[in-house]
């Protein structure tokens, strides 16, 4: 019976893509419609604004994550301006490759990708202890293994339910909060860690971020984060803060590189990252799902799902031959869609044209990489709690049975709670030490998995 009601629905959704598709050999429909449609042809002209709208709202978040992992590993300016063009790069190729899929790759659907925060923590304790050509290879081997798990997603997905999903984003969210802090303070490792310089200006990009979120309208509000950092970086240029030594020089073009990295293999950090890849799955889904229900009204189909998937993993190999860290959908362009409808694929193709142009023009990674730290960490350390906090809503969604109580209070407490003392996995092979000692993530990934399986359901989830 089920299966008959899968197949009825398959079928009605090809028979509204077919539909849809026809709708390219008619003629252009008005730009409003036409927003609203995924196959639609608009002219360049129309959709660019919207294209551009959708750069805005993922522009930060995409960076921001090379910002603090370029400060861990102690790149030089070159080193991190390369990095950064290259996270351009690598997001335009994901849009785009999400938007016309190859083969199986790809899901066909609205999704703007960047890089992901997933990865940060546990690459920067990567970086302290092996080097950050290690993290590059076991970013290059994990994208594969999502590579995989996309390929094959429709066997495992009924066993990572709601309620695991959402306490992996809640702890990720929570492990980023000592990263935000760390920025905020003007960096790890900086000397003057906690200046009244320092302070204020974090604090003047937190307010301008407040501020710009109270006061702007609909769908302006994307741009809060943008506006704090543009305040920010005004006033340290006023008081001598911003180093302009990127600038000397400058190209006005230049080729992002391969392998600026050579990427070293460590088993210990190849398992770590490919749990992480895992975890990047199950986010993959919950973005894809909340995308086509808040753009198509429906439910993704096990072809979007895999495709997402396969694109988010392979892309993600592709950027760590550039020397980055994993991209993944950004959920800030789902709020994006949610907030204007629009969804169709050339406007949202506009935006990820201009990521790669982007990524060939030296003075935006130049300006990027001479922005001070704490003007960065005034404006992340919201986003961090925002991961949080989406989260929260995630468990609230999943439901807050007993069950569900009780598996997201073990794996949220053991996860962060033990990687703040790694002294206690002293006891275990070197190998569970690098795995797991520093990344909450991946504890409360693994306890979660093991109490979902292990727990009895409640009386009322058997009955459903």
């Amino acid at each position: 019976m089920s299966a008959r009601k899968d197949e009825r629905s398959n079928l009605k959704s090809e028979q509204a893509k077919n539909e849809t598709v026809s709708t390219e050999h008619q003629e252009t429909p008005d730009t409003a419609h036409a927003l609203r449609d995924f196959y639609a042809k608009i002219p360049i002209a129309h959709g660019l604004p919207y294209g551009i709208q959708h750069v805005l709202a993922m522009f930060v978040a995409n960076l921001a994550p090379i910002f603090i992992v370029a400060a861990a590993a102690g790149m030089d300016p070159a080193q991190s301006a390369a990095l950064i063009q290259n996270a351009l790069l690598m997001a335009g190729l994901g849009t785009l490759i999400q938007l016309f899929p190859l083969w199986r790759v790809g899901g066909a659907l609205p999704i703007v990708t960047g890089i992901s925060f997933t990865y940060v923590s546990a690459v920067v304790a990567i970086v302290a202890v092996s080097g950050y050509n290690v993290a590059v290879g076991a970013i290059i081997v994990g994208g594969l293994v999502e590579g995989v798990l996309g390929l094959t997603v429709r066997f495992w997905r009924r066993f990572v339910p709601p309620v695991v999903s959402a306490i992996v984003v809640t702890t990720i969210g929570f492990s980023l909060l000592s990263v935000g802090a760390e920025s905020f303070g003007g960096g790890s490792g900086a000397k003057d860690f906690g200046s009244w310089q320092n302070l204020l200006l974090a604090c003047i990009s937190l307010v301008s971020c407040l501020a710009f979120q109270v006061l702007a309208k609909g769908t302006k509000k994307q741009l809060s984060v943008l506006f704090g950092l543009v305040v920010g970086y005004a006033f340290a240029v006023v008081i001598g803060k911003v180093d302009f030594s990127a600038f000397a020089g400058l190209a006005p073009i230049s080729v992002p590189h391969v392998l600026p990295f050579a990427p070293e293999f460590d088993l210990g950090a190849i398992i770590s990252i490919a749990l992480l890849y895992l975890v990047s799955s199950v986010e993959v889904m919950g973005n894809t799902t909340a995308l086509t229900k808040v753009g198509f009204d429906r439910v993704p189909t096990d072809r979007e799902l895999s495709g997402a998937i396969t694109a988010d993993g392979l892309v993600s190999s592709v950027a760590g031959v550039f020397g980055c860290l994993p991209i993944t959908s950004f959920a800030q362009n789902v709020g994006l869609v949610a907030m204007t409808r629009v969804v169709n694929r050339r406007v949202i193709a506009c935006g990820g044209v201009l990521l790669i142009l982007a990524a060939f023009a030296p003075a935006v990674a130049a300006v990027f990489n001479s922005l001070p730290e704490a003007v960065l960490g005034g404006c992340t350390i919201i986003m961090f709690g925002n991961i949080a906090l989406s989260g929260f809503q995630m468990l609230a969604e999943a439901g807050f049975t007993q069950r569900n109580v009780t598996i997201a209070a073990l794996a949220i407490a053991v996860g962060v709670g033990f990687t703040q003392v790694p002294q206690i996995f002293a006891a275990f092979p070197s190998i569970v030490q690098s795995i797991f000692a520093s990344n909450s993530i991946a504890v409360a990934f693994v306890v979660a998995c093991v109490a979902n399986f292990l727990l009895p359901k409640d009386a009322e989830e058997e009955a459903e």
